[in-house]
């Protein structure tokens, strides 16, 4: 029997790279998605890519409280939530001009806050389930053009933390940090410093979706009964090198 069969699993910036092979691998488990993001057409493509069958889409941005209460509710029982969901701008660092660090900490931190709590509610109560976030290296490592960036994917980081003992041993909580995968949010980065980037990873090239996917499925396993609370980094070990 597949791991995830009838278990329902919400997947936010569901039209993105690392989410369409996420969903690809939670399908070929059992799953039955939910994909949740902003841009209604690329949603439509996603859910054509991956066959339709068992895949829902939501467009949204989850700015609005009411609508994380609702996209659980209409789903519940859930059994993981997958909260890809965030923007990667250039900060301008501009006294004053807090336009790129309002939108960084809304989508890609209080969106993680409120789903997670959405979550909760909804959460499946016969299954431990499962919450994986989506932190980034640019925690660690820091990123000089884009700091709103990281700091809210620091913040991931101290929320993954406390919510994993909050909520134990009911709901394990889990992040990945990616570092520069091949996917249409790092094509900035490429453009700018592409070969210089890869130059500073050990294993001397860029990650695939698929290598950050098959880490989220480990965390939604039941291989994963023994971890909570960690950050994972999938970087080609740019941050110990």
């Amino acid at each position: 029997m597949a791991e995830f069969a009838g278990k329902r699993i919400i997947i936010t910036g569901g039209a993105g790279g690392i989410a369409l092979e996420t969903a690809r691998t939670l399908l070929d488990h059992g799953a039955h998605l939910v994909l949740v993001d902003p841009d209604a057409d690329r949603l439509a493509a996603a859910r054509a890519a991956l066959g339709n069958a068992r895949v829902f889409v939501v467009a949204t941005d989850l700015s609005a409280i009411a609508d994380c209460i609702d996209i659980m509710e209409r789903a519940k029982p859930v059994y993981a939530l997958v909260h890809l969901a965030g923007v990667f701008e250039r900060d301008p660092l501009v006294a004053g001009d807090h336009a790129v660090w309002d939108r960084a900490m809304a989508a890609n931190l209080t969106s993680a806050y409120d789903m997670a709590i959405a979550f909760q509610a909804c959460a499946d109560p016969r299954e431990t389930c499962r919450i994986v976030f989506a932190s980034s290296v640019a925690y660690r490592r820091g990123s000089a053009d884009r700091a709103a960036y990281a700091a809210a994917k620091g913040g991931i980081v101290g929320l993954t933390r406390a919510l994993s003992r909050k909520w134990a041993p009911g709901i394990l909580v889990n992040a990945v940090a990616p570092g520069l995968i091949v996917t249409r949010m790092s094509e900035p980065i490429v453009e700018e410093r592409g070969e210089a980037y890869r130059n500073e990873i050990p294993l001397r090239r860029f990650g695939q979706p698929s290598e950050v996917a098959s880490v989220i499925r480990f965390l939604c396993s039941k291989d994963s009964s023994y971890v909570t609370g960690q950050t994972i980094t999938i970087d080609g070990g740019i941050t110990n090198a």
